[in-house]
């Protein structure tokens, strides 16, 4: 066999020797010692039998009791831990009726009412969130109850507007014809136009208080065509006068204006009553023969 093979194997074979020795010889001394010291003794405390003083036994029972006081405390700080790691997971615990340290319970509460508050918080926004929806819903059907009212409304004064002008346009179709039986009227009693205008104005003037519908019939016209023609007369100045509530013309000439036009300037301010009054002798009512 190879040189360095062999004395491999003669070098583990020492050591394995060797240290079967140790752990025997390590056996025998600790059968020795185990039999000098010999039985304890019943009764008698351990303390004693080793020689240790009373005080001193005091104080290393005193902090075996610490040790075993600590153990559950250190147990409930390291459940609290795991507790707090999952606190977004599971709700918060209560630390009323466990034993741990000032620092760390203060540390825990810090974060339950740090938890309380962001809860509080996104509760608050959610309720604001709501809110906000309500309002801006409502705000949306003001919005389209108004569009449609503006709608109907618009649609209402296209109507009546539509209304308003159909009934002009057929009051001008009335006025229209109006006019063509006020000429075809002349034009039956005679066909100088001129001498029937002068006979309608002296006709007026001569009865000084006409009704309007005897008028019309007296010159084969109808009422509307009267009135128009009065007014037409009043505008060029070719007669003067007023129509009443009642269907009447009332004649009234120049000299009589100008004499109610001095009576008011005479007296300064009158009353519609006193011109009333004074109007039977300013103006002549009589039909001029």
């Amino acid at each position: 066999m190879d040189l360095y093979v062999l004395i491999g194997i003669a070098s583990s074979l020492l050591v394995i020797l060797l240290t079967t020795l140790f752990f025997l010889r390590k056996g025998q001394a600790e059968k020795t010692e185990s039999g000098n010291q010999g039985p304890a003794r019943r009764g008698v405390p351990v303390r004693v039998q080793e020689g240790v003083p009373r005080r001193a036994q005091l104080a290393r029972n005193q902090r075996n009791r610490l040790r075993q006081t600590n153990v559950p405390e250190q147990a409930a700080e390291d459940d609290v831990e795991e507790e707090a790691a999952g606190e977004d997971e599971r709700p918060m615990p209560d630390f009323s009726g466990e034993k741990m340290g000032t620092k760390k319970r203060a540390k825990l509460e810090a974060k339950a009412e740090k938890k309380a508050q962001r809860e509080a918080e996104l509760r608050l926004r959610e309720e604001k969130k709501k809110k906000e929806a309500v309002q801006e819903e409502e705000r949306r059907k003001l919005e389209e109850k108004e569009r449609e009212e503006e709608k109907a409304r618009e649609e209402a004064e296209k109507k009546a507007q539509e209304e308003r002008e159909r009934k002009e346009y057929e009051e001008y179709l009335k006025l229209k014809a109006s006019f063509d039986v006020e000429e075809e009227g002349f034009e039956e009693g005679d066909e100088d136009q001129e001498n029937l205008l002068r006979e309608f104005v002296q006709y007026i003037q001569q009865n000084k208080v006409v009704v309007l519908e005897d008028l019309a019939t007296h010159f084969k016209l109808k009422t509307q065509a009267v009135i128009d023609r009065i007014t037409d007369l009043k505008s060029s100045g070719s007669l003067t006068g007023v129509i009443d509530d009642r269907g009447k013309f009332i004649h009234i000439s120049d000299a009589e204006l100008q004499a109610v036009a001095k009576f008011i300037k005479q007296r300064g301010r009158v009353s519609i009553a006193e011109l009333a009054e004074s109007s039977n002798t300013l103006i002549n009512l009589v039909p001029v023969s």
